[in-house]
């Protein structure tokens, strides 16, 4: 074989292993997420990949879900949740040791269809009377959000009236077309959740009722991908990944 061929060869033998490498080191990461940060984790997922050269694979659900999707063994490499999935020490268990970061937090606000008349919500008082005032409101009861909502219509002591009123909706991406579509009078959730088009924000809930939800990251406990999972996470800390929170109506952080 002539200088030529050797050379030849070394230059395809280096190009196969450079293309290897490189297909060892990205990833396909397995990330679970709270449904409302759907918006914010779809806008990232382009400038992370394109980044990184890590693929996203994104399960989105509500927190029942996601903590019975954790314990049951299902292989996840990261999580960006509510932070009460945290509370649940089996589902706790399952991620790696060491303080969890705060990724983004956002509160609660109300929705009319597109047009219609707002009602007061700016103190506890006035939100009853609109909430009593009111035929129907959608929101997702069995989500992190919607236990406070719900907890909202106790601390209110309109539990019971309310439960008649709900029309429960299957996701918070739901939420607003059905209020816009007039399947419900109101809506009510994570302000970041009803910024949709065919409906108008009436405000958030007052202060004395207003809470932040948190969504927080951890890294999975036997995942093959730790250094892959952590690059994700320290990305969502960046100037460009918070902007893009921001602009998804979260709060970075």
């Amino acid at each position: 074989m002539g200088k030529s061929s050797l050379k030849f060869v070394a230059i395809l033998l280096s190009a196969v292993f450079t293309m290897t490498s490189a297909s060892l080191q990205a990833a396909e990461l397995k990330v679970i997420a709270g449904g409302s940060m759907t918006a914010s984790l779809n806008a990232l997922a382009a400038p992370f990949e394109k980044a990184f050269g890590h693929k996203l694979s994104i399960h989105f659900d509500s927190t029942p879900n996601i903590i019975a999707r954790v314990n049951s063994g299902t292989p996840f490499d990261l999580v960006v949740v509510p932070a009460d999935v945290f509370k649940d020490a089996a589902a706790k268990a399952r991620f790696a040791p060491g303080p969890t970061i705060d990724i983004a937090r956002v509160g609660y606000g109300v929705i009319v269809r597109a047009g219609a008349p707002k009602p007061d919500i700016s103190t506890p008082d006035a939100f009853k009377k609109a909430l009593l005032a009111t035929p129907s409101i959608a929101f997702l009861p069995a989500s992190a959000a919607g236990a406070y909502v719900t907890k909202v219509f106790e601390r209110l002591g309109i539990s019971e009236e309310m439960k008649a009123k709900t029309k429960v909706q299957a996701a918070p991406a739901q939420i607003a077309p059905a209020v816009a579509k007039g399947e419900a009078e109101i809506g009510a959730f994570l302000t970041n959740v009803l910024i949709a088009p065919g409906v108008e924000l009436v405000g958030p809930f007052p202060g004395e009722l207003q809470q932040e939800l948190v969504f927080t990251s951890a890294i999975a406990a036997d995942t093959a991908e730790a250094a892959a999972a952590k690059a994700m996470i320290d990305y969502l800390k960046t100037p460009e990944a918070t902007a893009i929170i921001k602009a998804a109506g979260m709060t970075p952080g």
